[in-house]
């Protein structure tokens, strides 16, 4: 209940009681995860049948709110953090992101523009140059030059943004002001994510102004394939403006030629921008940075650490090399959001590089995270994930009963059962329905592919020797 009749809020006191066992709650879950199935068994509206059907009047204990967390909550869970979820991307977090996150939600700030908390900015900036050296990515793409980072919440949005950005370039501002008259044109491979296809439709291009362009062997984007595309829709009358690369693709992990493609786009006059949404942290490791060679010539780029870098969902690292083409696309200046320090041309005001206005304090968990691991912890955690990839992967190759379907560049290993589709989708669904991993497919060549992904904060080498007994047994 209330702590008094008369105040309805959480006093302090109560707030340490109730923040104490919260943090106990969450160390005690990770330190167990494993006790639970990691996909959750429930059925459609499970979870919803056991809620009130209206609010309540009065308020309510947090022990009560807690309690629901176990027996209503919890049982709904697939749990991401397992280190036997080996499905979609690996979806990380670790203390010092919660911790971080933690005091984000304390502080309660707004970093929408400098003036409205200097610190929220300037710490994002410092971190985001600091990931340009942890990478070793284009000095372009450091605030002290005419580019800089931001922290986006997806690669999503990354995209979008500079979709938009090379939309504006390509128009000379007029689409923003007049809209799309249906000639502009944007390209990726077939098989880059989705969020390609929605960025076009938000961005006012269409699907029927995307162009897929064919892939290679390894399922890579054919560069030759790219030219002929847009030479051929510049004939048309139709107006290129845009080049999605990517650094390790969804389903398959491929990392497309980004030199090549990069010196088509300054042949064509093009934005090319970058994803490299999981595959980006690998770079962290000097001895994989290949997967970025001829990043120099891209206009924008983005990785996730909320996939790999042991940083907890929302966070992703978008780079520019020119800020005011950014900028140009996506700010609008109202008077009351206008300022002393704004108008001084001294600082960053993120609000003009994303879609919203608002924006969270997201620079201190990323902060976290690569103060307390350092760089060298971080290489270590990668190179443990991506050793464990190429093992897996040798398996593969050796068995009798599992093709490998591509050599894995990092660490998504894709491979399906020798006897065909049905078959291999009945071993992914029995390991899923066992709760003792869990996995998730893709199709490559229109076959039913089976993928492993290797890099969970606490996967290690039993988890991954366990699921290679699973598949064992059921081949």
């Amino acid at each position: 209940m209330p702590e008094s009749p008369h105040d309805v809020h959480m006093s302090a006191d109560a707030f340490r009681r109730h923040g104490r066992a919260v943090i106990d709650w969450i160390a005690d879950y990770l330190e167990n995860i494993e006790q639970h199935p990691v996909q959750s068994p429930v059925k459609p509206n499970h979870v919803r049948a056991q809620l009130p059907a209206h609010p309540p009047e009065r308020g309510e204990s947090f022990e009560a709110m807690l309690r629901d967390v176990n027996e209503i909550i919890l049982p709904g869970l697939t749990h991401w953090q397992s280190p036997s979820f080996f499905g979609f991307f690996p979806a990380n977090t670790s203390y010092p992101s919660i911790l971080g996150e933690l005091l984000s939600a304390g502080l309660g700030v707004q970093g929408m523009l400098w003036a409205t908390s200097p610190a929220c900015t300037e710490l994002e900036t410092h971190v985001l140059d600091w990931v340009v050296d942890l990478l070793d990515l284009p000095r372009e793409f450091l605030s002290t030059s005419e580019g800089g980072g931001v922290i986006q919440d997806t690669a999503s949005s990354a995209t979008l943004c500079a979709m938009l950005a090379a939309r504006e370039c390509a128009t000379g501002g007029a689409t923003n002001d007049r809209g799309t008259d249906g000639t502009l044109t944007v390209y990726t491979s077939r098989q880059t994510h989705s969020s390609i296809e929605k960025a076009a439709t938000i961005a006012g291009i269409g699907r029927v102004n995307l162009r897929l362009i064919e892939v290679d062997e390894r399922f890579a984007m054919e560069p030759e394939k790219l030219r002929q595309a847009v030479r051929a829709d510049r004939r048309a009358g139709k107006m290129p403006a845009f080049v999605c690369a990517t650094v390790g693709t969804t389903s398959s992990n491929a990392i497309d030629p980004v030199r090549a493609i990069g010196e088509i786009c300054r042949e064509e006059k093009l934005w090319l921008h970058v994803d490299a949404a999981m595959s980006g942290t690998a770079a962290l490791c000097p001895e994989f940075r290949h997967i970025h060679d001829g990043l120099e010539l891209a206009d924008s780029y983005c990785f996730n650490p909320h996939k790999w870098m042991f940083t907890n969902f929302d966070c992703d690292c978008f780079f520019v090399r020119d800020r005011a083409a950014l900028v140009r696309a996506l700010s609008i200046l109202p008077e009351y959001l206008r300022n002393t320090a704004t108008e001084s041309g001294h600082v960053i005001d993120y609000r003009d590089w994303q879609i919203p206005l608002g924006r969270r304090f997201r620079a201190l968990k990323l902060w976290f995270v690569i103060r307390h691991y350092g760089a060298e912890g971080l290489r270590e955690l990668v190179r443990e994930h991506l050793a464990l990839a190429r093992e897996f992967a040798d398996w593969v190759r050796e068995s009798k009963s599992y093709d490998l379907i591509t050599d894995p560049p990092l660490n998504l290993v894709c491979l399906r059962h020798v006897e065909g589709d049905r078959r291999t989708r009945a071993i992914l669904e029995a390991i899923n329905d066992s709760g003792r991993a869990f996995l998730t497919h893709t199709k490559l060549n229109d076959r039913y592919v089976i993928r492993v992904s290797i890099g969970g904060t606490r996967t290690r080498r039993p988890h991954v020797e366990a699921l290679r007994g699973q598949l064992s047994d059921l081949a």
